[in-house]
């Protein structure tokens, strides 16, 4: 696992997001799953003892226990085939409680493109599960995880940082909404029938009264099943060309190794908007130069602000004070852990001394060896005594070599006595 201490030091974030990098790079850098078990089974290898992988249309991060941020960055390279240099040029790379602030404020929802989006939790959620069947979780990220989960629901249950029903899903329906006319008479084909594409078919529905809308997945039995639920049209893979051709709105969310709708399937004569929602991008950016096309990703549904946006602005302030006591607690939780391995030194030095306490002969040529307690119990005690006044004068300061003679110095004094 690599010789350095498994603590905050060595905790570990690097990544690139939306702030500096467009949907084409991030596309580049975003983590499959083959790939995500890839950097798994090569990350022991170089020393990396904990660790998970976080990559969205937004960002991708991995968040990690190591020896340097270096080796993290070669991981996301070698896994994705591309470039250090160009990743670095777009990353950033975070370090012990600046790292541990960045994963408080992007599970919150401070970090998303859009402010206070909480569909990050359950990607968060995922990603740390797959790592932890991988067996590559341990305490560190653990307690970590669990504070963070802990915050993000106090954030969401006593501020109103992701109040109303503002996404990257629902920024597309506020857009259909104002550039669409009669928007809930236009024929609407859906691809991709995961929690965005069912999100987005929903709100189409309860929002948008849209009701020509037809499904389309990779896996025909999971649209099927949607489109049965929601009493809606449903079309094999095979059938997406003249899908394509037939819908005034297509909206994709496929999550697609690469595009799957470029120029030539579409008829310029035909208006048309196509909304792409995945990440790599499945929509060929060059879609937009088609007459009557109009293409938005999720980049420029990022840009539109409205009203529910600027009252979560004013949010912040409450959500990043939560933040403060939790991480607090957490880093309680770092400086108690050191403490008890400390203590579980001096504990056993203690226990040493008792079976054999030092004292010279007369004459100073041999040492002899005797307990000066009359039972085994009370010399346990006493122990726990030394442990507990030292353990309390670390939380005050932390001397811990101080401590340590400190600590035998009242033990030899008790049983001197």
């Amino acid at each position: 696992m690599g010789d350095y201490p498994k603590d905050l030091q060595h905790f570990f974030v690097v990544g690139l997001s939306y702030k500096k990098s467009d949907s084409a790079v991030r596309s580049r850098f975003a983590i499959s799953q083959d790939q995500y078990d890839l950097i798994l089974e090569h990350a022991t290898t170089k020393g990396v003892a904990e660790l998970f992988v976080l990559s969205t249309c937004n960002r991708t991060e991995l968040y990690a226990i190591a020896p340097d941020a270096d080796t993290l960055v070669n991981l996301i390279c070698e896994a994705t085939g591309q470039s250090a240099t160009e990743f670095n040029h777009f990353a950033y790379q975070y370090r012990a409680e600046t790292a541990v602030q960045h994963l408080f404020q992007v599970a919150a929802g401070l970090d998303s493109q859009i402010l206070g989006d909480y569909e990050i939790v359950g990607q968060i959620k995922l990603a740390v599960k797959h790592s932890k069947a991988k067996a590559a979780i341990g305490p560190f990220i653990e307690r970590l995880y669990n504070q963070v989960l802990q915050t993000s629901k106090l954030v969401k249950n006593y501020t109103a940082l992701s109040s109303g029903s503002v996404s990257v899903s629902f920024a597309a329906i506020q857009y259909l909404k104002e550039r669409v006319p009669q928007v809930a008479n236009k024929s609407v084909l859906l691809i991709g029938t995961g929690k965005i594409g069912r999100n987005t078919c929903k709100n189409l529905i309860d929002y948008l009264g849209c009701s020509d809308i037809t499904l389309m997945n990779r896996s025909f039995e999971k649209a099927a099943k949607l489109a049965q639920e929601l009493q809606l049209a449903v079309l094999p893979a095979q059938e997406l060309q003249n899908a394509v051709v037939a819908a005034d709105i297509i909206i994709v969310a496929s999550n697609a190794p690469e595009a799957i709708i470029y120029p030539q399937h579409l008829k310029a004569a035909k208006k048309q908007w196509i909304i792409d929602l995945s990440i790599p991008n499945n929509v060929d950016p060059s879609v937009a130069q088609v007459k009557n096309k109009e293409l938005l990703n999720v980049d420029q549904l990022s840009l539109m602000k409205d009203e529910t946006l600027q009252k979560r602005q004013a949010e912040v302030p409450k959500a990043l004070a939560i933040i403060a006591a939790q991480t607090a607690e957490f880093y309680d939780w770092c400086r108690m852990r050191k403490q008890l391995a400390v203590l579980g030194q001096v504990k056993l030095k203690l226990e040493e001394i008792h079976v054999n306490t030092l004292s010279a002969d007369p004459q100073h040529t041999q040492w002899v060896y005797h307990t000066t307690f009359a039972t085994t119990d009370e010399a346990a005690s006493r122990i726990q005594k030394v442990l507990n006044t030292m353990a309390a004068k670390m939380r005050v300061k932390n001397q811990r070599g101080c401590h340590y003679l400190e600590a035998i110095n009242d033990f030899m004094a008790f049983g001197a006595n």
